[in-house]
């Protein structure tokens, strides 16, 4: 089996220096660094290509959110109120499953269309519809009692019965999370992102625009930015099918087939998996909020840690977006029986997201006394936040690695592991020093902070620990026992396993 990928700098060293007691050393090393660069340069533009789109996509659908809280604030602040709650809590919860559960695409489409078996992908993608809608009706009801529930968390009533109410109105919008993700990870897994990043983007335009047809001009309320939210996400689903139906994919997508109720348990223990590795990273950060409020006096604690992770989240997209990225090109090399490529471009994938993180981690540093001022003009919100900078700089760093890991796991289909491994750094470990450190110990907000940073970098030295040794022949072999399994044939085919 030829593997082209080129070798490590220790076995350049170790080859020119061979080559330097026979007389040539310094001109064979030179041409090695030289197709090393040429190399990295060419790997680097692969994954640009996939995660400059997918960081775009991920803004424009979070934006999505924005806008329209954004218009709800303008009618008062129960609305706004019960706006946010509901989207933190109950579209967010359903977001995340959902999207977590369309994530095992990332491995299964991946892997099939590395190994060249393109009929599959569109089968994979049926299966993740059909678990993804039985999903979305099983979470409804948590729209539907979504009043009662909030009110059994002594929430105020005035706000519980609207949050009850427009959640009861955005269920429309959760069937179209269901749909959307298994197309935006079919497509992704083949690296056709261009056009979904456009079709976000239009989403994003419309959506602003019905929203000050509706909220602004119209005064359709709280039950219009519902109706508008569940336009927009429809369209951008009736966007992406005709694309899907456009001609595009001939031999990923040949029509509807019943090969999509087959293998459903172990498509269904690997979308669970997907699921829970993903609601488990998002969860930490909600866990931690709830921490500091129950701080004593914690209003200030709440401004300071909101304005800190809100800054993380959107530099955090950056790093989802190598996330997607790594995820494409690890189940795509291991699918074509590539195993040295898929560990170069791991490689390459998390120096260049660490990269990134350094420079946030040194601009934030440098602007703690400014970057506060954009979210705030309370001095003593302002002096709290930048208390927190140096931890906040050091999540950023963490932060810029640890997904890309994450996404080296769902290429290689380690979600269960990383399940796991997650709980274990998190919540057993994570949440609990930073309760003593903060409590216990009265670091307050810095201290809990700290506890969650722990938990990172723990999960952060394990996954390095585990990438470094992993046997990434080994893991060919199992994606191709993958593809076997879910129904596509034993051995490569067509271009992609050249």
């Amino acid at each position: 089996m030829m593997d082209n990928t080129v070798p490590t700098s220790l076995e350049i060293s170790h080859g020119g220096a061979q080559n330097g007691s026979a007389g040539g050393g310094e001109p064979v090393l030179k041409s090695r660094m030289s197709r090393l660069s040429s190399r990295t340069l060419e790997e680097f533009k692969k994954l640009g290509y996939i995660a400059g789109p997918a960081i775009l996509t991920s803004i424009f659908q979070f934006s999505i959110g924005l806008v329209t809280v954004a218009f709800v604030g303008h009618l008062g602040k129960v609305e706004l109120a019960a706006v946010t709650i509901a989207s933190n809590v109950i579209e967010g919860f359903a977001f995340g499953v959902l999207l977590g559960m369309g994530s095992a695409l990332e491995t299964l489409c991946g892997q099939a269309f590395g190994a060249g078996q393109f009929d599959m992908l569109g089968v994979y993608m049926q299966r993740s519809w059909v678990i993804t809608l039985v999903t979305a009706l099983m979470i409804s009801p948590l729209y539907i009692f979504t009043s009662p529930l909030l009110k059994a968390l002594h929430q105020s009533h005035d706000i519980a019965e609207m949050a009850g109410k427009y959640s009861i109105w955005v269920i429309p919008q959760l069937f179209a999370y269901a749909f959307n993700f298994p197309m935006q990870k079919f497509c992704q897994s083949q690296s056709r992102v261009i056009v979904i990043t456009v079709i976000a983007g239009a989403g994003l335009g419309l959506h602003a625009l019905l929203n000050w047809i509706f909220l602004s001009k119209l005064h359709y309320g709280l039950v219009g930015a519902a109706v508008v939210g569940n336009i927009t996400w429809w369209i951008i689903n009736a966007a992406q099918i005709i694309y899907l139906l456009s001609g595009k994919f001939p031999d990923a997508w040949t029509g509807f087939s019943w090969k999509a109720f087959h293998s459903l348990g172990s498509f269904i223990k690997l979308s669970l998996a997907s699921a829970v590795m993903l609601c488990l990273e998002l969860w930490y950060f909600t866990a931690v909020l709830i921490l500091v409020g129950l701080l004593k006096n914690p209003e200030l604690a709440v401004d300071a840690i909101s304005i800190c992770m809100n800054l993380e989240m959107w530099t955090l997209m950056i790093a989802l977006g190598f996330n997607a990225a790594i995820s494409v090109r690890v189940s795509n090399e291991l699918g074509a029986l590539r195993p040295k490529a898929a560990k170069f471009s791991v490689k390459v994938a998390t120096l260049s997201s660490l990269s990134i993180g350094v420079v946030f981690m040194i601009v934030v540093v440098s602007t703690k006394q400014l970057f506060p001022r954009i979210f705030t003009s309370e001095a003593d919100v302002i002096k709290e936040t930048a208390k927190l900078a140096n931890l906040l700089s050091l999540t950023m760093v963490l932060n810029s690695v640890q997904p890309v890991l994450s996404g080296v796991a769902v290429g290689a289909g380690w979600q269960s592991l990383i399940a796991y491994i997650n709980i274990g750094c998190y919540y057993l470990f994570g949440l609990p020093v930073g309760a003593l450190l903060g409590f216990k110990f009265k670091f307050g907000v810095m201290g809990i902070w700290s506890g969650m940073l722990a938990g990172c970098l723990l999960q952060t030295v394990i996954l390095v620990t585990i990438t470094i040794r992993t046997n990434w022949q080994k893991e060919a072999l199992r994606a191709e026992e993958h593809i076997r399994t879910w129904g596509g044939s034993a051995q490569p085919q067509g271009e992609a396993a050249s």
